[in-house]
């Protein structure tokens, strides 16, 4: 299979999340997002933080943590209908405004 990535994900994105904020977590988890087949043109997925662990290689608790990151950096939106459901994330690209 092949993946298309926007060009910032990589040229900029990589090295703000890695280099500066020593997140290298938010990357992965955004890049997985980013890339996940079922985004498709809305860029929504229900996914769980086990679900994201276990396509990261990350731990659960690593995966929050990207998360809460990636929700501070607006980078993602996270919807829940009750605080047991299995979020809704959608990937945003404020780059492309």
């Amino acid at each position: 299979k092949t993946v298309t990535v926007d060009r910032y994900v990589v040229d900029t994105l990589l090295g703000d999340l890695v280099g500066h904020d020593h997140r290298a977590s938010s990357f992965l988890v955004y890049l997985h997002l980013a890339t996940r087949p079922a985004a498709g043109r809305q860029r929504r997925i229900t996914a769980s933080y086990a679900d994201l662990g276990h396509g990261t290689g990350l731990s659960k608790s690593a995966v929050q943590a990207a998360v809460r990151n990636l929700k501070r950096r607006r980078l993602v939106r996270v919807e829940r209908t009750s605080s047991t459901a299995t979020p809704v994330y959608e990937v945003l690209r404020p780059w492309n405004r």
